[in-house]
């Protein structure tokens, strides 16, 4: 039987010049993240994570993760820059989750969509009757 907490979607990860130890953890920590954020919703149909090689700069050299987190209606992305691959990746799951967690409470206000205004439901109630008293009225003629 298949637990109904566990959202089974595609994880795509993708790294340069990372131990495969790190690369595991890395993995491990997305999919968990992922797997919490997935929990209870259908809108979460896939993921891609990029770890670019380390850029050298006048700086450290920062690592950078991009998310995309495959969504419905549009998909989500995020980029975070740092000198520990796992602080970017950590950002970017975070950024990439405010913005769902966003999309997901816009969604739930239904009555906020455009055409649920109570003056929008009843102005399209009124053009349908009149429509249909015109469509009623051409067949009688």
């Amino acid at each position: 039987m298949k637990d109904p907490n566990f959202t089974d979607f595609t994880l795509e990860f993708n790294s340069e010049q990372l131990s495969k130890e790190i690369e595991y953890d890395l993995f491990t920590e997305a999919e968990t993240h992922l797997q919490k954020l997935a929990a209870g919703h259908s809108d979460i149909t896939g993921a891609a994570i990029n770890v670019r090689k380390p850029v050298h700069a006048e700086t450290a050299p920062l690592y950078e993760v991009t998310v995309v987190v495959y969504t419905r209606p549009e998909h989500v992305a995020a980029t975070q820059k740092e000198a520990d691959p796992r602080l970017a990746l950590k950002g970017a799951l975070s950024a990439a989750e405010r913005q769902i967690r966003k999309r997901r409470s816009k969604l739930k206000k239904h009555w906020e969509q455009p055409g649920n205004h109570p003056v929008e439901q009843e102005i399209n109630e009124i053009i349908a009757a009149e429509s249909d008293e015109s469509a009623s009225d051409t067949t009688n003629e």
